[in-house]
């Protein structure tokens, strides 16, 4: 075959990549053993030589492990994004890693016997199903680049949810699952390279030999069906062989992040035309990615003396990766995603705020009274409530405050970038507001509450600032948008990952925060999310005639009199200000910033003057209804505020997505 320029180019890269990590990798070995002795070691160690020992039973074996799961990675992400036509397509994106690795920790929990031999098989089963369960919702969508992604990107949270729920209970049990969090590589002999090498060669085989169907794949729908080709059977064929290379590599060390989408990326921005060249070169790529990645960790933790997981450290370094490929996407059309932003107001918008009104204070009252005691349920009488108010009225108002501050920052992004996917949560500020906390925990070491709200909200503001100028370069579509925040959320989260590896005592501080707990919230500090939601809220109605003139373009708002830029520049600060307080509060697992302007649309508040009100009642109200199932559904144990509703918000989310796309 003929090898033009680019393909060159393309290979050059690739070299240049693998020799790099060669280098690393012998100098590091050059620190630990003289070359002279490598051979010996590697082949029969000296029992007395301790050196030569940690070479053979635990340098060596990690290099292996690197080099075979980034390798297997990226041919599966090289895979994935092929046969469904989308480059961003990957097995963690997708909910395949999430998947597994849920069904590793139901396996631990509720049958411990089934791992001793069996667990490759337990993840292949949940990544399986994982898979299979996004892509019954993305057919909704007509499988659209955003819908897929939305689609794996739930699934993988419920996953993590569910999993969240298992570590909550069963600490004990699920212990090493925790080192599985991070992706970690360490290794402490050969078992481990042994038993993935042989499993991953059976499945790179599989992949070679479905590489001419995988060709065909890659035409138009149409012409490959006038060839006789079954697009099911073969899609189906060619991402089981991808699931499985996932999912073996997910059991072995653990989620790994990005290195399926990074390699692939590079192979093709490199020149890597035809597909068995990409393949081969996203494997190389791949494998040399995650070499130099846990080099330069091993490395850290030499110097530095802190042990960084690699996993964390390799979502971190290919999130700006991500970022350039989104900015060489041709954006999709506002249609793309059914959300449910347009509909007729069936009622009167102010006739349901006053019954959500109601509603909200006979929540708050039913929450306050009703709850569980020993094995059965109790209503506080008037006699119990002197007892009982000053333990769980404080929760349930700064948990009503915090969702309402939330939803209202939501109806705020939504309408300020005309993007019903627009969110706190989802474009990955409330993990901005927790790298800020961090920060702020770093800087003093007992920050006050000023203090954190000021971090939070500088973090969140610069990163919202970053989502407005990159949405202004795409027209703020769906996909762009949401995939940014997506990818900047990552690298937040991987910061905040290695932040907690560092074992810093301050580190309990950001747990706590993160599990959107609202246990320990008092008189004191629910009367300060209280009076933040009830000055912050009411700012929000002052950008109410901009909101709505926003969503129909600069052009059009500008000729009806308003100021996109000045407008945009206070919507956003406001609400990166409303996320802080709110995640101070309960943290920022919780899905009520996407949730409760929807609900509020759905009830008719169509008008910004009474959305923006609307969603902070139904934003509210869902987090006091979360917080009360968390406090009584599994007495005496708590399920955190955060958590419960996302257990919540998810399936309402997926519900939202299995609408139809319009006909066009």
């Amino acid at each position: 075959m003929r090898v033009d320029r680019t393909s060159w180019r393309a290979d050059a890269l690739t070299a240049a990549l693998c020799l790099a990590a060669l280098v690393l990798v012998a100098l590091r070995f050059s620190h630990q053993l003289a070359p002279a002795a490598w051979i010996g070691a590697a082949i029969h160690p000296s029992a007395g030589n301790a050196d030569a020992l940690v070479f053979h039973f635990s340098s060596l074996p990690r290099l292996a492990v690197a080099a075979i799961c980034g390798g297997a990675l990226a041919l599966s992400g090289a895979m994935f994004q092929h046969v469904l036509g989308n480059p961003l397509a990957s097995p963690i994106l997708l909910g395949v890693s999430a998947g597994a690795q849920l069904a590793l920790l139901a396996a631990t929990v509720l049958a411990p016997a089934w791992l001793a031999d069996q667990h490759e098989v337990v993840a292949l089963v949940g990544a399986g199903l994982a898979i299979a369960t996004a892509f019954g919702i993305a057919a909704r969508q007509r499988f659209s680049s955003l819908g897929l992604i939305l689609a794996g990107l739930l699934v993988g949270l419920f996953c993590g949810a569910v999993g969240g729920l298992l570590k909550l209970f069963h600490q004990e049990e699920i212990g090493a699952i925790f080192l599985w969090d991070g992706g970690s590589l360490a290794q402490q002999d050969w078992s481990v390279a042994a038993a993935l090498w042989p499993r991953l060669l059976v499945f790179t085989l599989a992949a070679a030999l479905v590489l001419r169907p995988m060709r065909l794949l890659g035409l138009a729908d149409d012409s490959t069906r006038g060839l006789g080709v079954s697009l099911a059977f073969f899609r189906t064929l060619c991402l089981t062989v991808a699931v499985c290379l996932a999912a073996s590599v997910t059991a072995a060390v653990g989620l790994i992040g990005f290195v399926e989408i990074a390699a692939p990326f590079i192979a093709r921005l490199a020149g890597a035309r035809t597909l068995g060249h990409r393949m081969i070169l996203s494997a190389l790529i791949g494998a040399a990615l995650l070499v130099l990645v846990d080099e330069a960790v091993q490395g850290f933790d030499r110097f530095g003396g802190i042990s960084l997981p690699t996993g964390a450290v390799t979502a971190l370094l290919a999130a700006p990766l991500l970022l350039l490929l989104l900015s060489r996407l041709k954006p999709e059309p506002e249609a793309a995603v059914a959300i449910g932003m347009s509909g007729r107001a069936k009622t009167s918008a102010i006739r349901v705020l006053l019954v959500l009104t109601v509603v909200v204070l006979a929540a708050i009252a039913f929450s306050t009274l009703v709850g569980r005691v020993g094995t059965g349920w109790s209503i506080a009488s008037s006699a119990d409530w002197a007892a009982l108010a000053p333990w769980r009225l404080p929760r349930t108002i700064e948990v009503f405050a915090a969702g309402a501050m939330l939803a209202t920052a939501g109806a705020l992004l939504q309408r300020s970038t005309g993007n019903p996917m627009a969110s706190p949560e989802v474009l990955g500020i409330g993990a901005a507001v927790v790298a800020g906390l961090a920060v702020a925990l770093v800087v003093s070491a007992s920050p006050s509450r000023m203090l954190l709200l000021i971090a939070g909200s500088a973090a969140a503001f610069a990163l919202t600032a970053i989502l407005i100028w990159r949405g202004s370069r795409t027209g703020f579509s769906p996909g762009h948008l949401v995939l940014t925040g997506l990818s900047l959320g990552a690298a937040l989260q991987s910061i905040i990952a290695i932040a907690l590896a560092a074992n810093d005592p301050r580190s309990a501080i950001l747990l706590g925060w993160m599990a959107g707990s609202s246990a320990s919230a008092d008189t004191a500090s629910a009367g300060v999310t209280l009076l933040l939601a009830a000055i912050l809220i009411p700012l929000a109605l002052l950008f109410a005639r901009s909101l709505d003139l926003l969503p129909l373009g600069d052009g059009v708002a500008r000729s009806l009199g308003a100021a996109p830029g000045p407008a945009r520049f206070g919507i956003l600060a406001l609400a990166s200000v409303l996320t802080s307080a709110s995640v101070l509060a309960v943290g920022p697992l919780t899905f009520v910033g996407l949730m409760g302007p929807h609900l509020a649309l759905r009830l008719g508040c169509r008008r910004a003057i009474t959305h923006l009100p609307g969603s902070a009642l139904t934003g509210g109200l869902v987090m006091v209804l979360a917080d009360w199932l968390g406090r009584v559904v599994i007495a005496p144990f708590e399920v955190p505020a955060g958590l419960a509703a996302a257990l919540i918000g998810i399936p309402y989310l997926v519900i939202t997505l299995l609408r139809r796309v319009p006909s066009t």
